[in-house]
């Protein structure tokens, strides 16, 4: 047991550093290459961010670990939003831009229902998985033509953060080099030790592997997405917070998730469990980010503990399921009479009182 310990808390470690070493060596070879702040934003460091997904999603496929992969994607985007960007706004309360609102989070509820929808005959199959993933390469092309059109104010904060030497020297681009590929070694690494290691206290603690992925598996690899986030809110870069997570759930669901279903020969199974329950959380998490978001265009403190709640309230639900503990009845009515009504009229308030904030057309 001990053995299986140091591989799943080696793993996370590795992932953690090996996306780190990615992220800081990419970003600096793509500024010293002349590749604008606000592209390497939205495209190095979102697929930098999620490369623990990647590694670990790909990994429990070729491990014929499907439940693992799949609650791998479906809990990384749950821990996104309420975990990451409840925490990022506790620290700071965030801004909204106008581009999430009337794009990115309309696309990443679209998506989410379409994974949902895929994955009701109980597969996603490899011809889903390629759907997926063009759809992934199809909103990539898009973002960096958006791009072009950001606010000379979020550019600024892109700038800030991928600095480099003003003439960067052949060495300088080298080292940047070493650690991309050291940082993509490292990541392997930490995939395979963290999935077996993943796999193994599962076992141990007669949990199902969909569970330790929806969790355990899903924070550690939103570790980089959190970092991220956090720092960049306590900066004041709020555009950068808001926007790594939205992009995060959205390359999840259509790089990641495509590429494990098309590299599966029989495509990827999806559980009773994560069809009935976790996917649906996780639409109705992508949902509930419309109206928070166009309160004000920002998310306040009070909104970010709302988030770390709901997200605290939904783990604690995993933990009594997989156990079987008696106080599960308990708690899922409380959820379903009290908590889940309130928090839809508040939210339901919340959408009117934007909508009647929005300037009217002349």
């Amino acid at each position: 047991m001990e053995r299986n310990i140091f591989l799943f808390v080696g793993g996370f470690g590795l992932l953690v550093g090996g996306a780190e070493m990615l992220v800081r060596g990419a970003s600096r070879l793509a500024a010293a290459m002349g590749v604008a702040p606000v592209v390497i934003g939205l495209t190095v460091v979102a697929f930098g961010t999620s490369a623990p997904e990647v590694a670990i999603t790909v990994q429990s496929v070729f491990a014929g670990q499907a439940d693992l992969a799949l609650g791998n994607v479906v809990g990384s985007n749950i821990a996104n939003v309420l975990l990451i960007l409840g925490l990022a706004a506790v620290a700071a309360p965030l801004v909204v831009s106008q581009r999430l609102i009337r794009w990115d989070v309309p696309i990443m509820i679209g998506t989410s229902l379409g994974v949902g929808l895929l994955a009701w005959d109980g597969t996603v199959v490899r011809w889903e998985g390629l759907l997926l993933l063009a759809g992934g390469i199809g909103y990539t092309v898009w973002a960096l033509r958006q791009s072009r059109a950001e606010l000379p104010l979020i550019q600024d904060e892109y700038a800030q953060e991928f600095t480099v030497p003003p003439h960067p020297s052949l060495r300088y681009k080298a080292i940047q080099v070493g650690l991309v590929l050291a940082g993509l070694v490292v990541l392997t690494w930490g995939a395979r030790w963290l999935v077996e290691g993943a796999v193994a206290v599962a076992r141990a603690l007669g949990v199902s592997e969909l569970i330790v992925g929806l969790t355990l598996v899903a924070v550690g690899t939103s570790l980089p997405e959190a970092a991220t986030s956090v720092v960049a809110s306590l900066r004041g870069e709020r555009d950068i917070a808001v926007g790594n997570a939205v992009g995060s759930n959205l390359l999840n669901l259509l790089w990641v998730l495509g590429l494990a279903s098309s590299l599966a020969p029989a495509g990827l199974s999806v559980s009773s469990a994560a069809r009935h329950f976790d996917i649906p959380v996780m639409i109705a998490v992508a949902v509930a980010c419309l109206p928070i978001f166009l309160h004000g265009h920002r998310i306040s403190r009070w909104e970010g503990g709302l988030f770390l709640g709901y997200y605290l309230a939904y783990t604690l639900y995993l933990i009594l399921a997989a156990t079987h503990h008696q106080a599960l009845p308990v708690f899922s009515t409380v959820m379903l009479v009290f908590a889940l009504p309130l928090t839809t009229i508040t939210l339901g308030i919340l959408l009117i009182r934007a909508l009647r904030e929005q300037p009217v057309p002349r």
